[in-house]
């Protein structure tokens, strides 16, 4: 079922620079604005989810059923049956992290992301999630660990500094039910003072063949730098697939957005056969934040450093 990864991430190539465009030039000439009262946190006291919203979630467990029957959605990992070289590597690092899976569809008013050079964050990526109030406690609590275990994974992997946090988040993972629209767009205009109500409705009313989405943000003087980000996981999906959108959602927002038929094993690819992240894919995020890459560059920048990287990761000679 092909349909499965491609439409997930639909709007994964969609940019924030709209919705939090922070490089606004100061000047003395205007009079000091009285600061904004930020909204009040929206509750999120457990609710029991609606009829619509347990239909969605047996639909999502044929889904999973079905892909499950077909061998797909493996969790192995890879093994011998997917072998692959530094070369295979750097060529699918090199589509996957430079190129954008759907880079004509930002929601930016000024300017559209450039496909075809490097993007990653240089700060601190602190991950918060954010529960639906149709999301029970239970799941609330398994899925924070996961998250918690995946930041832990990801750090270890990129070397860089990723973690779960309870407060001053920059990269928010929202699992949401059908029923908790107005919620996530309460919180969202928390989170985002000035959101417009054309990101807003990205969350609004989203067809059941979006699974999950991701989206990243810059500023307009540091493009290819990522400040903040956002991702949706639909609550009404089964175990496995939920985890799987954890895995892939926040692996693109570090900087890997894009998929290519010819990566794997990978879950950056249509073909449903990894769920979860594979050893493959950790090694496209360690070259993606080794530092003798730059955020700018361009993929024929890059390419001499990401052979060399490659064979490095490889264990081949160079």
């Amino acid at each position: 079922m092909r349909q499965y990864i491609s439409v997930r991430r639909v709007l994964a190539g969609l940019s924030l620079l709209a919705l939090a465009n922070c490089d606004t030039a100061l000047t003395t000439s205007i009079p000091p604005q009285p600061r904004p009262v930020q909204p009040q946190v929206p509750a999120n006291a457990y609710v029991a989810p609606s009829a619509a919203s347990l239909d969605l979630a047996r639909y999502y467990e044929r889904v999973q059923s079905n892909l499950l029957t077909r061998g797909l959605l493996r969790t192995d990992g890879g093994g011998p049956d997917t072998p692959y070289d530094a070369e295979d590597l750097a060529k699918n690092f090199e589509a996957i992290a430079f190129y954008s899976e759907y880079p004509g569809q930002s929601v930016a008013t000024s300017r559209t992301r450039t496909s075809g050079q490097l993007s990653r964050w240089s700060g601190p990526v602190r991950i918060g999630p954010e529960f639906g109030p149709s999301v029970p406690p239970e799941r609330r609590k398994e899925d924070t660990a996961r998250i918690e275990s995946y930041s832990a994974r990801l750090a270890r992997l990129t070397g860089h500094s990723v973690s779960t946090v309870n407060r001053n988040a920059n990269f928010h993972v929202f699992v949401a039910g059908e029923d908790d629209t107005a919620y996530v767009q309460a919180r969202l205009k928390q989170l985002i003072p000035g959101i417009g109500q054309k990101q807003l409705d990205l969350f609004d009313k989203l067809p059941k063949s979006f699974y999950c989405f991701v989206f990243a943000s810059a500023t307009n003087g540091s493009p290819h730098t990522y400040t903040r980000a956002v991702a949706l996981v639909r609550a009404e999906h089964p175990d496995l697939v939920r985890l799987s959108c954890i895995h892939e959602e926040i692996a693109q927002g570090l900087g890997l957005p894009n998929d290519s038929p010819s990566a794997r094993p990978s879950i950056f690819n249509d073909d449903d056969e990894f769920a979860l992240l594979t050893s493959h894919d950790e090694k496209l995020l360690t070259l993606l934040y080794d530092p003798r890459l730059k955020p700018g560059m361009t993929a024929d920048e890059a390419r001499p450093v990401v052979r060399i990287i490659a064979r490095e990761l490889m264990g081949q000679s160079l």
